[in-house]
């Protein structure tokens, strides 16, 4: 769980939603944030375990921790990566 005094650490509770909404949860969440910024996601879908890390990977984010919760679940802790480069579409990407 993120502490609650850490500005850069937020939480976003994705428990009882289903792929691919927990992933675009983190994402925005992760957008909203400066570099080194961290968001705990907790989510209850088992893909989770593999989209989570694969959009980590694919977007830069590192994945700090995860754990199970209790009640089912797993929680997920990312750190935002540096900014990308700036698309095409003149926006930079998350």
């Amino acid at each position: 769980m993120p502490a609650p005094d850490d500005p850069s650490c937020i939480a976003v509770d994705a428990r009882g939603l289903l792929c691919p909404l927990p992933v675009l949860r983190l994402r925005k969440a992760l957008a909203d944030l400066p570099p080194g910024g961290r968001v705990t996601l907790w989510a209850s879908d088992p893909m989770a375990s593999v989209d989570v890390p694969h959009f980590c990977a694919v977007a830069g984010h590192a994945m700090i921790h995860t754990h199970d919760l209790d009640g089912g679940g797993q929680a997920y802790v990312v750190q935002r990566g540096a900014l990308r480069a700036e698309s095409g579409s003149g926006r930079a990407e998350p």
